[in-house]
C-alpha cells in the first residue's frame, strides 16, 4: 500500500496510471462515488485523447439511467462529456449481462480496473457474502450500503434497493487493478481486506489474489 499526502496527490497519482493505459488504446473499468471525482477532473484537465479507449463501469442501479442519480448520469457529467470518448465506446452492465460481459472479454481483455472499497469492504456493488467466482448480476443492496450511498441522494429512501454490478470473478480478470482509498474511516476496512483473512464476508480480500494489485491511500 502507497500513503499519499494528500487528496490531490491521490488523484494525480492514479490519473498518472491512467493516462499511460489511454495512450496504448486500453479497456478501462471505471468506478463512481466521491473518491474518484479528483482523479476525473485530473484527467480531464490533461486533455487526452480518449477516441480509441473503451470504458466499462462497474455498476448501475436498477433506476432510469437518465436519473440526475444514476451513475450513466455522473459519468457524463464527470468524465465522459468532457472528454473526445464517443458515446458508443462507454459501456455499463446492463441485462443480459452476458453481452456486457463479452464485450469486456472480447480481444485482449480488461487493461486496467480502477476501484473503490465500500465501508463494509464491498468493492462494486459486490455486498459481503458475494461468491469469489461471481459474474456480473443483479443484487440486493445492503442497509450499510444504502445508508452510505444516501449522501448522494435526498434521503435514504430514495436509494435504490437494486443495482447491475460487475462480480468478484469478472473483477479478478483484469490485467491490472488499482484500489483508491480516501479517509480514516476507510482505513480499518482497509487493513482488514489487505491483510486479514481472505473470505467472501470481506469482497476487497480477494484483492490478495491478485498477482498484480496496487493500493493508494491518503486521509
Amino acid at each position: 500500500m502507497k500513503i499519499l499526502k494528500n487528496y490531490k496527490e491521490l488523484s494525480s497519482t492514479v490519473a498518472d496510471i491512467v493516462e499511460a493505459q489511454i495512450k496504448e488504446q486500453s479497456k478501462l473499468v471505471l468506478p463512481t462515488g466521491s473518491t474518484p471525482l479528483g482523479l476525473y477532473d485530473e484527467l480531464v484537465k490533461r486533455k487526452l485523447d480518449w477516441s480509441l479507449v473503451l470504458t466499462f463501469n462497474l455498476d448501475e442501479y436498477l433506476m432510469n439511467i437518465d436519473h440526475p442519480y444514476s451513475y450513466h448520469s455522473y459519468m457524463k457529467k464527470n468524465l465522459f462529456d468532457r472528454t473526445n470518448i464517443y458515446p458508443n465506446n462507454c459501456h455499463f452492465p446492463f441485462r443480459p449481462t452476458l453481452s456486457f460481459e463479452d464485450k469486456m472479454i472480447k480481444g485482449r481483455g480488461i487493461d486496467l480496473c480502477i476501484l473503490g472499497i465500500g465501508s463494509n469492504g464491498h468493492i462494486a456493488f459486490n455486498e459481503p457474502g458475494s461468491t469469489f467466482d461471481s459474474r456480473t448480476r443483479v443484487v440486493d443492496l445492503s442497509l450499510q450500503t444504502l445508508q452510505d450511498n444516501s449522501r448522494f441522494f435526498d434521503s435514504v429512501e430514495d436509494v435504490p434497493k437494486q443495482a447491475i454490478t460487475m462480480g468478484l470473478g469478472t473483477i479478478m480478470e483484469s490485467k491490472k487493478i488499482v484500489l483508491m482509498v480516501n479517509g480514516t474511516n476507510k482505513l480499518t476496512i482497509l487493513n482488514v481486506a489487505m491483510n486479514g483473512e481472505v473470505t467472501e464476508k470481506v469482497p476487497a480480500s480477494i484483492l490478495q489474489k491478485h498477482n498484480n494489485v496496487e493500493v493508494y491511500y491518503c486521509d
